[in-house]
Parts: C-alpha cells; sequence; structure tokens
C-alpha cells in the first residue's frame, strides 16, 4: 500500500497561483504514474493532470498552458504548479498514484479560487 500526503491548498484570488505537494511512503517501488484529479460537489472526479514515470504529461483541456505537473522521484513527490488560477479552478484536489492494477489515493486538499 502506499500513502500519500497532500499539502499546498488554500485560498487565493482568481490570477493568482498555488502549488500542490504530494509525498509517497510506502510500497513506492512499484508506482508507475503520479498524478492530480479534483472534484467539486455532485460532480465526479477529473483528471487535472498526469506524469508517467519517463516523465510523459498529459493534462485536461481546462488547464494546459496554466498548471504544470512535475515529480521527483527521488523524494517520491509529485507537485502541481496552478497558475492564473480561475473561480472554476475551485475544488478538492486529490492525489493519486498507479500501481500495477491498483491505484492510491490522497485524503484530498482544497483549493479556492475567489473573483
Amino acid at each position: 500500500q502506499v500513502q500519500l500526503v497532500e499539502s499546498g491548498g488554500g485560498l487565493v484570488q482568481a490570477g493568482g497561483s498555488l502549488r500542490l505537494s504530494c509525498a509517497a511512503s510506502g510500497s513506492i517501488a512499484g508506482i508507475n504514474a503520479m498524478g492530480w484529479y479534483r472534484q467539486t460537489p455532485g460532480k465526479q472526479r477529473e483528471l487535472v493532470a498526469n506524469i508517467a514515470s519517463g516523465g510523459a504529461t498529459n493534462y485536461a483541456d481546462s488547464v494546459k498552458g496554466r498548471f504544470t505537473i512535475s515529480r521527483d522521484n527521488g523524494k517520491n513527490t509529485v507537485y502541481l504548479q496552478m497558475n492564473s488560477l480561475k473561480p472554476e479552478d475551485t475544488a478538492v484536489y486529490y492525489c493519486t498514484v498507479a500501481r500495477t492494477n491498483v491505484r492510491d489515493w490522497g485524503q484530498g486538499t482544497q483549493v479556492t479560487v475567489s473573483s
């Protein structure tokens, strides 16, 4: 099992920036991709960004050009730099890692963007 601890959420004005971090511990040897999802009340959890073990990334269209995902394999940590934030980015952001046939989730961190 992998434990994920997220940090960096909070309240920011529109146009501002936040950086989310997620540190993994436990059975980290089997981690492949790492990523971030987000969820708002009444909606399904949606992919924000994903980064493969080799560094390939993909982003939701809504965040392309504004968000950047990166990972530090030495620290077993994945980051999400969020710039030019919009009120519609308000959500609970969840860190996730993919292992063979298993996906682990963090507890979530709230991001609120005020207009």
